[in-house]
């Protein structure tokens, strides 16, 4: 399945004895996102039941390590469900390591209640003392420096503001950025051009996946710092490479996401080993 772009393999793990009980997840994951010896996608997502919520999802970035949450993949479980016939409840509720998400369906596309965002450095994760809020904070990366937002949408975001995306080296900056010492939990990287005070263009470098052609959480993360930074209004939409995110980060603190999701193909594989 794919949203804006941003794909995945998706695995329905429900009513199965020996599909996903997995012990080798991690190495799964990085031989099935493999785009040349595998299927081919950013992260794997596995679909289970859950005891707290409708239903559970789990979340491997293409590296083989787990994440806790994605925005573009609860957009695309949401859609399975309800295409599948197995919910046909308007709103889901839909269990992650971030907490319980909440798709449900808007005039064709899906809007995910994506939770309220995480400001304080200790709980994004970021190691920088004395501040209630990492706001323009200076970063020194290379030949640069980059003033970073940092964000938490049930994971890390730093988010950095530049003139133009127009042949920027997001995987040189994004890279070593994601990997910087004061991430303890590494952090997914939005570089964002402003339009104007209800437009931004991003680019993402995800973590553990690198550049991907969108990323629900990071586009989320990325309206937050544009309020926060007096740039843009509540409403924001997001121009991704793989197409649009409308964003909206509420008076009562929540962030709501709203964006397409398309089911690419099914089939079967045979794990070797």
């Amino acid at each position: 399945m794919q949203g804006l772009g941003n794909d995945f393999v998706l695995i329905d793990c429900r009513d199965k004895e020996n599909g996903c009980q997995l012990s080798g997840i991690n190495e799964l994951s990085r031989r099935l996102c493999d785009r040349r010896f595998g299927i081919g996608a950013d992260q794997l997502l596995l679909l289970y039941p859950s005891k707290v919520a409708d239903f559970r999802m789990e979340i491997f970035n293409a590296d083989g390590s787990e994440i806790e949450m994605c925005g573009n993949g609860t957009r695309c479980i949401a859609k399975y469900l309800w295409d599948g016939g197995y919910s046909d409840k308007k709103i889901i509720e839909i269990e992650t390591l971030a907490g319980i998400i909440r798709p449900e369906r808007v005039d064709g596309l899906i809007k995910v209640d994506m939770g309220e965002p995480l400001l304080n450095p200790e709980k994004i994760p970021v190691r920088i003392s004395n501040e209630s809020r990492i706001i323009d904070y200076p970063l020194h990366i290379g030949d640069k420096e980059f003033k970073i937002t940092c964000v938490s949408m049930g994971n890390p975001h730093a988010v950095i503001f530049v003139e133009s995306l127009t042949d920027f080296p997001v995987e040189h900056y994004g890279a070593m950025i994601e990997k910087h010492q004061i991430f303890p939990k590494r952090a997914n990287v939005e570089f964002i051009e402003l339009l104007n005070t209800s437009e931004i263009k991003m680019k993402v470098w995800e973590r553990g996946s690198g550049e991907t052609l969108a990323c629900g959480t990071g586009a989320c993360a990325a309206a937050v710092a544009s309020h926060l930074k007096k740039l843009t209004g509540r409403n924001v939409t997001v121009h991704l490479d793989g197409g649009d995110l409308y964003i909206q980060w509420d008076v009562n603190n929540r962030v709501y996401m709203t964006g397409p999701a398309e089911e690419v193909f099914r089939g079967e594989i045979e794990i070797q080993g």
